[in-house]
């Protein structure tokens, strides 16, 4: 896309500001041929994997999509609902929840949500925020600690899209939250809700996504804010340290990741005669294939096979309540400065403000 097929631009538009509420993505439907495009897309990103492009093209196109496709579908298969993907549903309805939290706030701001891979796509909806006038825009990930292979990422492709913009809207964006203190309140309180029904574990663990261990040596902060994050929802639970675990799961390839691995720890648990354990994974904001079919049933047979008596899942923190005035907090302070207020004396002068600029167009001919 080039500067003369942007979406065309009206003079005179009244200033708008949105918010983009970005999560990783997931396939349109549970087929191997879905699933071949988005990991296609996903992990030909240099930020996912950062092996030589040429090698890396041919061990992904010659070993990986071939193979991986059908297998991966298979998994999807297993936890899609009659919606479509769990975290495109949750996704949609954050974006909606929080709309409606930041209407209530008397914030007059436009919410959308986003793909960095799949659909809606973070081009696509940044696009269509052109042409609704939206000239102020927040970047909100869905990830609350910070990696390169994640936030930086959606960062990458929302940089790329703006270099065929030829009016750029300003942007800001949310690099984390992962010390939030009402977002891990809001993971306190899921775990509250659980405990409150079904009594304490012998164990809690928090299972993060893994990332390779060389990106922690290069200087990536995730591993240290995923363990802050389990630091300060021990504390909030009042829990002792020996309570609890930190894990890293979805391990790819023969590269070491960042460890303890979920896995063989959770099987590890079970053959020491661990009784119940409680799992949670706070780097998940939307349940998800690597929440809802990695650990809820895929580390729930590592650990009953192993000898475990109970496992319990306890879901990501989707439409909580909590969750969603914690969106809304961030997204207050991160719009500090912009008119953002719905007051009829704001709007009002917005609109003034966009009359003179389409006055001044018209003055020398350029308002259509």
């Amino acid at each position: 896309m080039g500067f003369n097929s942007e979406p065309s631009y009206r003079h005179g538009n009244v200033s708008k500001t949105a918010v983009v509420l970005a999560n990783l993505g997931t396939p349109d439907a549970p087929t191997a041929a879905a699933v071949k495009v988005y990991l296609k897309e996903f992990l030909w990103d240099p930020r996912i994997v950062e092996i030589p492009r040429l090698l890396w093209w041919i061990i992904l196109n010659g070993i990986i999509l071939p193979f991986r496709s059908r297998t991966s579908a298979e998994k999807y298969a297993s936890i899609w609902t009659e919606q479509g993907s769990p975290l495109k549903v949750h996704t949609e309805r954050q974006a909606q929840a929080l709309q409606s939290a930041l209407d209530a706030r008397g914030h007059a701001l436009r919410v959308v949500y986003a793909m960095r891979y799949g659909n809606p796509s973070l081009p696509s909806v940044l696009e269509q925020l052109k042409v609704e006038g939206c000239d102020r825009i927040l970047i909100l990930p869905a990830y609350p600690q910070y990696s390169g292979t994640t936030t930086a990422s959606i960062f990458d492709r929302v940089f790329s899209h703006y270099t065929q913009i030829r009016n750029a809207p300003e942007l800001r964006f949310i690099k984390h939250y992962h010390d939030d203190d009402a977002y891990i309140e809001s993971l306190a309180a899921t775990v509250r809700a659980h405990w409150e029904q079904h009594g304490k574990p012998d164990k809690l663990v928090m299972s993060f996504h893994g990332v390779p261990k060389r990106t922690l040596m290069l200087g990536d902060p995730y591993h240290c804010e995923c363990y802050k994050t389990a630091r300060l929802v021990g504390n909030k639970l009042g829990i002792a340290k020996d309570d609890y675990l930190v894990t890293f799961q979805s391990r790819f390839g023969k590269a070491e990741w960042l460890q303890p691995y979920t896995a063989p720890t959770l099987v590890e648990l079970g053959k020491k005669g661990v009784g119940r354990v409680d799992v949670i994974c706070p780097g998940f904001t939307s349940d998800c294939l690597e929440t809802l079919e990695e650990i809820s049933m895929e580390a729930r047979e590592d650990f009953i096979g192993a000898g475990g008596k109970a496992f319990h899942y306890i879901p990501c923190l989707n439409e909580h309540p909590q969750w969603i005035d914690a969106m809304a907090s961030l997204v207050e302070r991160h719009t500090q400065g912009w008119h953002t207020s719905a007051d009829p004396e704001n709007q009002e002068r917005l609109r003034l403000d966009a009359d003179v600029g389409r006055r001044r167009a018209l003055e020398l001919g350029a308002a259509d």
